[in-house]
């Protein structure tokens, strides 16, 4: 089978020819993503991928779904030429447009015997998993033979425009991807519109101690670093918003703040977590400022700076101020029963959740998606 018109059909002809298949004992694989900017990466990845299996099957993210996970400026190519240009390689039998942001309308109808994904997925981060699974399929993970990404490749495009400042670098300090109102902006944002898991840091991602500023009292709280991984294998950004009030106080310094904030990287290292940014109030409690929560004055900051989608964003905290934060921004609240639990009552807001820990909030996160 060699035209593309033979292989570009409506999902629910596809749905139909698989079960002629399966009848014949053909082996069924499944696989899907945007295939924007169709690279040399997607091309060894599919051939793996039908080297698994008798008949390789491709759902193609139509533009709208494309717009709502990866941003307005997404798809670079429209529905039907990505769609096609797939169903041309050899390596894939079968494509298909499918509106949704996951998978498992898809495995549904389909049934595959294999879903097939990248090695840049976790297991956790595979939504759809536990559908292919409950009838007897399997999910499978390929490595990733040649690391590109479209994203990367529009970024390297937009890093060689003339006059583009340099990006900030994030390092060992825990200082330069700090930032407080006042800090200049010397980044341009990613090309990637996401959404973000805005976490407080003292009693919510650590144990609480009262302005904090020793590292070596720094202790990682139980099922922190499971459930910002989790998080961030959702494709969620992972981002800290905190007041740190000792500053203005003068009870400790901005560089004691980012001796725990290295703390806090070694600790989460095990976990393979990268925090994408770390916003912070300085002001001591007296003052009157448009940073300290609920004030979102921070959380805009972190928008304009990472490319960030408030309306499918999580805020997790373990105060009101968190909550009320997030609700002023239109943002999913969740409360921790870590740290003050919610005991502050300083507003009046509820929970979307409440969940034990970060972990806890990550899985009823993921299940919402599956839902």
């Amino acid at each position: 089978m060699s035209q593309i018109a033979d292989k570009f059909l409506d999902r629910d002809e596809v749905a139909r020819i698989c079960r002629e298949l399966r009848g014949q004992g053909r082996t069924i694989g499944f696989t899907s993503g945007a295939y924007d900017l169709l690279h040399a990466g997607h091309a060894n990845f599919l051939e793996r991928a039908r080297a698994l299996c008798d008949a390789l099957v491709v759902g193609i993210n139509t533009d709208d779904s494309v717009r709502r996970y990866k941003g307005p400026d997404r798809p670079i190519i429209p529905e039907r030429q990505r769609a096609e240009i797939v169903a041309a390689l050899e390596a894939v039998d079968y494509v298909f447009l499918f509106p949704e942001r996951r998978n498992a309308r898809n495995i549904e109808l389909i049934q595959p015997d294999l879903y097939i994904k990248a090695g840049d997925y976790t297991k956790s981060g595979l939504t759809s998993a536990e559908v292919v699974e409950r009838y007897g399929g399997e999910a499978r993970r390929i490595d990733i033979e040649i690391p590109l990404s479209t994203t990367d490749i529009i970024e390297r495009v937009r890093a060689h425009r003339p006059g583009r400042p340099a990006p900030r670098a994030e390092t060992e300090t825990g200082a330069e991807m700090c930032v407080s109102l006042d800090a200049p902006r010397s980044v341009d944002a990613p090309a990637k519109c996401s959404p973000a898991v805005f976490l407080d840091r003292d009693g919510t991602i650590n144990r609480e101690i009262e302005y904090l500023h020793e590292p070596e009292r720094f202790e990682l709280l139980p099922g922190a670093g499971e459930g910002m991984r989790r998080f961030a294998d959702m494709g969620y950004r992972i981002v800290i918003v905190t007041t740190q009030a000792g500053i203005g106080l003068g009870y400790f310094t901005k560089e004691d703040f980012y001796q725990v904030n290295r703390a806090m990287f070694r600790s989460l290292a095990p976990f393979g977590v990268t925090i994408d940014g770390i916003y912070f109030c300085p002001h001591g409690l007296g003052a009157i400022c448009d940073c300290r929560k609920p004030g979102t004055a921070l959380f805009e900051r972190a928008r304009q700076d990472l490319n960030i989608d408030f309306s499918r964003s999580i805020c997790i905290g373990d105060k009101t101020s968190d909550l009320e934060a997030a609700r002023r921004l239109g943002m999913t609240k969740i409360l921790v029963r870590t740290g003050h639990a919610g005991g502050d009552r300083e507003f009046e807001v509820e929970p979307d959740f409440i969940a034990s820990s970060l972990d806890d909030a990550a899985r009823w996160a993921l299940d919402r998606e599956r839902a």
